[in-house]
């Protein structure tokens, strides 16, 4: 990987680590999201926590951040990396936006689960496959009323479509690692929730105590 490209790994984390959903509600509420709800400063807890407005707005801001940290990789790549396809220099930048989410520096890197984030960063990368994977989100949780559970089928289903929709000759080797490794760590950053989910603890969205 060519020196110039730490650049782009640099500004695609920094912007993928910006913590929205902890300013919004500092900002609005006077709270910090990470003593309320769940302790995450994702959308859904924001929305739980401080109402649908600041949770839309969160999840709004986290899908544009990824988006543009692809967008702007991939302008980057151009000048700094000619030589590199453009579906890599945006995997890059996808993967590194995605972990400053998750990993984020100012946060002592503990961040978000990173759906949001993801779905930006590859709307950009995959649009196509994006779609699709927020599509079967919002079936599965229609019928489920699990935030979690749809979060992770919709990113299973992610790279299965990305790899139907995404032209053969633009899917590398590394631009398919790439979408494995982000579904599986936003998988990953699942966990309690799929131990809930397996117990029969998880709660519905509307209902209980904050996941």
């Amino acid at each position: 990987m060519p020196p110039s490209s730490l650049l782009i790994v640099a500004g695609a984390y920094l912007l993928g680590s910006i913590p929205t959903g902890l300013l919004l509600m500092r900002i609005f509420r006077k709270q910090d999201i990470r003593t309320v709800g769940s302790g995450n400063i994702g959308a859904t807890n924001v929305l739980r926590s401080g109402g649908k407005g600041l949770g839309a707005a969160t999840f709004l801001f986290d899908v544009l951040k990824g988006a543009a940290a692809v967008y702007l990789g991939g302008l980057a790549g151009v000048v700094l990396v000619p030589a590199m396809p453009l579906r890599n220099v945006q995997a890059l930048a996808a993967l590194c936006a995605v972990l400053g989410h998750v990993f984020p520096v100012w946060l002592r890197f503990h961040g978000g689960k990173g759906v949001a984030t993801g779905f930006g960063v590859f709307l950009v990368a995959a649009p196509t496959a994006a779609l699709i994977a927020i599509a079967i989100f919002t079936v599965v949780f229609a019928i489920s009323r699990y935030v979690s559970l749809a979060s992770i089928i919709g990113t299973i289903g992610f790279p299965i479509a990305a790899w139907f929709t995404v032209p053969p000759q633009e899917r590398s080797a590394f631009f398919i690692a790439v979408q494995l490794a982000v579904s599986l760590l936003i998988i990953a950053k699942h966990h309690e929730n799929i131990r809930r989910l397996l117990s029969g603890t998880e709660n519905r969205f509307g209902a209980g105590k904050p996941k």
